[in-house]
């Protein structure tokens, strides 16, 4: 006889042989799980204290409309951000409209004509060609001679130190690192790799910027990337430390000198910080951040949920299911297009926006390949909140991420299962 729950799983299309086996997996999880929760009370208490020695009030959740001459709460919350990264300084506002933007405006800042980029983790996020000029685009980096130069991981996920030795020059004034795999499968960094690759790279030529693409990160350790001697961290507000509150936004923690750099290209030159009205959405984001370590947990527990879950099928996963944890992406390597559609079509079915509605590959801006998104959010392309997409191309990877809650990732991932058995993927057998 069916419990309650299994009941209630069963009346959402979960079928018996996939909660079981999501059972069985989920038995051996324990002790991984009750790391996650350390850790997520730790930073907790890190956002709680630097709130509380912020001085937040009730003053700090209002708005402000116009110009925003002496905005409280945007002042205190650019306070906040800088104490739990550890920084001189933090741009967060509502005017930086995603990850993307938020990375190009920290870049885009900080270099001048002449100057070159150096990736020593390979090729950034797909959206970031055309921002550099690796992929030709109006107003990139390229246009305005910012050249740029790139090192490959090794085969094995490490770092070519010689080839990054050989590529530091007179002309190199930014290193930009990802900490996450983006649309690749190649390792996410953990803080302590990134700082021992910023130490390298300092070594050699001490006054070099080094900024990194933190989007995904935020609180999945106890450490930040500028912990380590990052000069800047970058990430997106509908990400981790959005909480799933924050409706936009970016933020850059760093330096006082790279911060303001790009808060006189965000607003204009003379102006900076001091303008940018905060328009009424304080309070999300001072609630999403105090949420956000937790939600950021949740969100790990379903994607070493989902490792754990297809790996035994026989797909390749990255991170594999013992791995340890370093961003909130999950990897999941289908070798064929169906299992990528298939496996985005149960995400959004399992999602309380939008679960009747089928997502296809479509050709999306900033990509040079079909893309399926699967998000049925509360905010429009939170990918805190269960989502997954990928490129419709070799090896044909999906990339799933959030959750508000374990709970709800957690009939997330059963529900792509349910859909790859469905599709004929994976024979019910095989979950015996």
């Amino acid at each position: 006889m069916m419990n309650a729950i299994e009941t209630m799983y069963a009346s959402l299309g979960i079928e018996k042989p996939i909660y079981e086996y999501g059972e069985k997996i989920l038995a051996g999880l324990s002790e991984r799980f009750r790391k996650i929760d350390e850790i997520a009370e730790y930073n907790q208490m890190k956002v709680v204290k630097a709130m509380q020695d912020s001085q937040v009030s009730e003053a700090c959740l209002l708005g402000t409309t116009g110009y925003g001459y002496n905005d409280i709460g945007r002042d205190t919350l650019e306070a906040v951000y800088a104490k739990i990264f550890h920084t001189e300084d933090a741009l967060v506002r509502p005017q930086i409209t995603c990850g993307t933007h938020a990375l190009a405006l920290a870049l885009m800042s900080n270099v001048r004509p002449g100057d070159e980029i150096l990736s020593p983790v390979g090729k950034p996020y797909d959206t970031l060609e055309e921002v550099i000029g690796i992929r030709p685009s109006k107003g990139s980096l390229a246009e305005y001679g910012v050249t740029y130069k790139q090192v490959d991981l090794l085969p094995d996920g490490g770092f070519d130190f010689e080839g990054i030795k050989n590529s530091i020059n007179e002309k190199t004034h930014l290193v930009t690192i990802q900490r996450s795999k983006g649309y690749q499968t190649r390792p996410t960094l953990s803080v302590d790799r990134i700082g021992e690759l910023i130490r390298f790279i300092k070594n050699i030529k001490p006054d070099v910027i080094c900024m990194v693409d933190n989007c995904y990160g935020e609180f999945v350790e106890t450490i930040e990337p500028t912990d380590v001697g990052a000069d800047m961290v970058v990430g997106s507000l509908i990400k981790n430390p959005g909480g799933g509150l924050a409706p936009i936004g970016g933020y850059i923690a760093g330096k006082k000198e790279c911060v303001e750099n790009a808060a006189f290209r965000l607003t204009s030159p003379g102006l900076g910080k001091e303008v940018g009205a905060s328009l009424g959405i304080l309070k999300d984001f001072y609630q999403g951040l105090f949420l956000a370590p937790t939600v950021t947990a949740s969100a790990l527990k379903g994607a070493i949920f989902a490792a754990n879950l297809y790996e035994p099928l026989g797909f390749g996963v990255v991170p594999n299911s013992t791995e340890s944890r370093h961003d909130i992406i999950q990897a999941i390597t289908f070798g064929k297009p169906e299992g990528v559609i298939a496996f985005c079509q149960g995400i959004q079915a399992a999602a309380p926006v939008d679960s009747f509605v089928t997502p296809e590959p479509w050709d999306m801006p900033g990509y040079d390949a079909k893309v399926i998104m699967a998000a049925g959010a509360f905010v429009s392309g939170s990918s805190i909140e269960l989502s997954a997409d990928g490129p419709i191309k070799e090896p044909y990877a999906v990339y799933f991420q959030g959750g508000l809650t374990w709970q709800h990732a957690k009939f997330g991932i059963l529900k792509s299962l349910q859909s790859v058995v469905n599709s004929g993927l994976v024979q019910k057998e095989a979950l015996n």
